[in-house]
């Protein structure tokens, strides 16, 4: 068999289609796919966060019923916690976006978002919908559904107290209410001059038995999502277990599960299934009417495909996708299925492509080289492009590579972060972005096949490809950058009182010969010295550190400093954030450059800080930044070394839950505190903890918390010294907080504790376990869910004071 392929290529910037490198199928995933090409049904899953999402029944649906399968989460978990590093909100938004979209590549169904920013815990959808614009949402949604179509929709959530969290109940209201208004053509009509109406047939809801709370019954619809798969060789028990297990941020690793395993469902709208979740939708092609033609070639696909020779099976897959496209305006499945069949094409005939950069990152509006590798299993294949003189043949198994210039004119900016945004919501250009959950590659190449004189194209990133010592190959994205950078080292600057301070700006060059100048923006009553600086950096990756004094005067006002890069007749205003773990592809995008100024009366008797890191946060930094000395400490000087020349020893962020080291360093540090020492322990979550009694007294820790951040703060012991010493404590100093208040405060609190503060969220009854306080031997032990770890980073005033307080003697 012998077929001529021709593979043109075209440069496109931001390219409107789903962009990915090559995947390499070997034959058993070929034929589930070729098994997919019959089935014509779809189920959106809807919750509210990663992790929410029920991966054993979405591996279900995409692998074992075929269905295009998709999970719709409003937000991107920006607000939640982080077992594995420092990053918060924004930052942790995107690593917990591409999280969701490693498990989804695992267990098979698609990725969406809402414009919904995750401000941190809710207790109830009041609450939520205070915050989150419910109509910019509920067109979120509306949107998905129009594009996506599914037959089904599935939340995970009921719409009350039963969800245990307010965006988990928002989530359920959203979708009940979005099943309707997606087929109302009164509902945001501006979406159908791209979308149409779409009517679902029913909504249900996946009911569980988790956490304590069993809202299954034997009258529920209920489906065995536990078998085995042969063709992938795992259970979906197992499938499901690796997807979840990507949730590294969340400490959400999984064990595999094998056997069965029942889902459940009741309904919210639409009748409940009797047999079948599919009941009264035709899932196969005879949904639409002259479509026998391609069932029996998908049927003669199945039962005559050769696993040793898929390259057999391409004149078919040929047939199916002129069926398909010449179909595309009858129905979007078709398109979609016409993806799949160029998918299939490439795995059956070995055919693969890919383009890359040689630098991880390159300047907007500037050449760089990329290379082109492209090689094929099957002869008589040839290839040109604008970058060849002439047509090439590919030999079979001979990697053939074409070398050219290319120049990208945007900044690859999440388009999600590419304006300002408040606290409930981001702000995007355009609804259809919604459909692309990491946002569009930089830029993009177009490979055009033809096959039996049929074009086909394809689509493929530019991507950065290197080799990892340890890791091996490393794929990432490739980042396009302002040509200059410049970076500020904190996210607020803390002046205490009329005082001065040296700060550095980074600037770092992503091209040769860059030189411009560089200059501040303050607010009313600092200074900058000096006000601007001019810059040359001669070479790519050249970095330069610019100290500026900034002084707070008499009149100063807490505001952000602004810093801006005048270069080659353009202003740039963004620093650079690059976050790398292995089990996610490298993120890079550009903050702005500023930061708070924030200006405080602030009294300080600690001066020499230990701190014990947990799962990661930013307090060591800010504490350095108010002037105290920090030292990060480590098992053997904790265990060997003199703990009496700190003044105060800090646990970090769910120490007790991470560090298995910590019940034989427990000993040393109520020792520590025993002769005079002070520790405090910042929040940990009830469960797992490395040891049962992390203080010297007993205390119980909770889920309690208070999410509201401007929740009224009540001083029950006025006279406790730490609202008083060094620095007296007021209502002023809770205010402006952010997020919340504080999580996991501590019950059954021991008599020896002091509770000096009580505070709750809006119909609750007041919680006093926000802080305790106890003196032991000499010293002082303090437990607080307030979060520091917050607020600090945040320049909120009252927290410095506060936190001075608790640890001074």
């Amino acid at each position: 068999m012998k077929f001529k392929i021709i593979i043109a290529f075209l440069l496109i910037i931001n390219l409107a289609v789903s962009a990915q490198t090559s995947s390499e199928l070997n034959s058993a995933q070929i034929l589930q796919g070729i098994k997919k090409l019959n089935v014509t049904g779809s189920v959106l899953y809807i919750a509210a966060h990663p992790d929410d999402e029920n991966t054993r029944l979405l591996a279900y649906l995409a692998n074992e019923k075929g269905y295009k399968t998709g999970y719709l989460a409003l937000s991107r978990g920006d607000g939640g916690q982080n077992l594995i590093g420092k990053e918060q909100g924004e930052d942790l938004g995107l690593m917990r976006t591409q999280e969701l979209l490693a498990a989804r590549r695992n267990d098979g169904a698609l990725q969406f978002f809402t414009r919904a920013n995750d401000f941190g815990y809710s207790k109830t959808p009041a609450e939520t919908f205070k915050i989150w614009n419910r109509d910019s949402i509920l067109s979120d949604v509306v949107y998905i559904i129009r594009k996506f179509r599914p037959d089904v929709i599935i939340t995970r959530f009921p719409p009350d107290a039963r969800a245990g969290h307010g965006h988990h109940a928002a989530s359920s209201i959203l979708a009940q209410e979005a099943f309707d208004a997606a087929a109302d053509p009164k509902r945001f009509p501006e979406q159908l001059k791209e979308v149409q109406i779409w009517q679902a047939k029913r909504i249900l809801w996946n009911t569980y038995n988790f956490g304590g709370n069993n809202t299954t019954a034997p009258d529920q619809f209920k489906i065995d999502v536990g078998l085995f798969n042969p063709l992938l060789g795992k259970s979906y028990g197992e499938i499901a277990a690796d997807s979840r297990s990507n949730h590294k941020s969340q400490g959400f690793g999984s064990a595999r599960q094998r056997g069965s395993a029942i889902e459940y469902f009741s309904s919210w709208k639409g009748d409940l299934p009797k047999t079948d979740l599919m009941d009264g939708v035709i899932t196969n092609w005879n949904r639409f009417e002259g479509t026998t033609g391609i069932q029996r070639l998908v049927n003669h696909l199945h039962f005559e495909f050769q696993p040793e020779h898929p390259e057999k099976s391409i004149p078919v897959l040929l047939s199916l996708y002129q069926e398909f496209e010449s179909r595309k305006k009858q129905d979007p499945i078709f398109k979609t299925k016409a993806e799949e069949v160029k998918n299939l094409i490439l795995a059956c005939s070995g055919t693969w492509f890919e383009a890359y950069s040689e630098q991880p990152d390159v300047a907007v509006n500037m050449p760089y080289k990329i290379r082109i590798d492209a090689i094929t299993q099957i002869p008589g294949i040839q290839i040109s492009s604008p970058f060849i003189q002439k047509e090439q043949v590919l030999h079979p198994n001979q990697l053939m590579s074409f070398e050219a210039t290319e120049t990208t004119h945007h900044i690859s900016q999440p388009y999600w972060l590419a304006q300002a945004h408040g606290v409930g919501m981001y702000q995007i250009d355009k609804q259809s972005n919604l459909y692309f959950p990491e946002g569009k590659p930089a830029q993009t190449i177009d490979f055009t096949l033809s096959i039996d004189h049929q074009e086909i194209n394809y689509t493929r990133p530019i991507v950065y490809k290197y080799t990892d010592q340890v890791r091996g190959e490393v794929y990432q994205p490739l980042a396009v950058t302002p040509p200059v950078t410049a970076h500020l080292d904190a996210k607020s600057f803390i002046f205490n009182g009329d005082e001065s301070k040296s700060i550095q700006v980074k600037l770092k060059a992503f091209k040769n010969d860059a030189s411009g100048t560089f200059s501040l923006t303050l607010p009313k009553g600092w200074t900058a010295t000096p006000e601007k600086v001019d810059f040359h950096l001669k070479k790519y990756g050249e970095e330069l550190a610019v100290p500026f004094l900034i002084t707070a005067n008499n009149d100063a006002e807490n505001g952000l400093l602004k810093g801006s890069i005048n270069i080659d007749g353009n202003t740039f205003s963004k620093g650079i954030k690059v976050i790398a773990y292995e089990h996610i592809p490298t993120i890079t995008y550009f903050p702005e450059t500023e930061a708070n100024l924030v200006k405080l009366n602030l009294k300080t008797t600690a001066k020499n800080i230990g701190y014990m890191m947990g799962a990661g946060d930013l307090v060591p930094d800010m504490l350095k930044e108010i002037g105290l000395n920090v030292t990060l400490l480590s098992e053997n000087e904790i265990m060997n070394g003199d703990l009496s020349k700190y003044d105060a020893i800090i646990a970090g962020v769910r120490l007790y839950n991470v560090e298995d080291r910590i019940p034989f360093e427990q000993s040393k540090l109520m020792e520590y505190v025993k002769n005079g020492g002070v520790y405090l322990v910042q929040y940990n979550v009830n469960r797992p903890l490395m040891m049962d009694q992390i203080g010297p007294y007993p205390f119980t820790i909770s889920r309690d918390r208070v999410t509201e951040e401007d929740a009224t703060v009540n001083f029950l012991k006025p006279n406790s010294k730490a609202l008083n010493y060094p620095n007296k404590i007021t209502s002023v100093d809770f205010e402006n907080w952010i997020q919340e208040r504080g999580l996991y405060f501590a019950t059954d609190v021991d008599s020896h504790y002091e509770m000096p503060l009580s505070m709750k969220d809006t119909g609750e009854n007041p919680s006093t376990g926000a802080l305790l306080i106890a003196d032991y031997g000499k010293g002082k032990y303090v437990y607080t869910g307030l979060d520091f770890f917050r607020e600090l980073p945040a320049g909120v005033p009252g927290a410095y004071r506060l936190l001075m307080n608790l640890i001074s003697k």
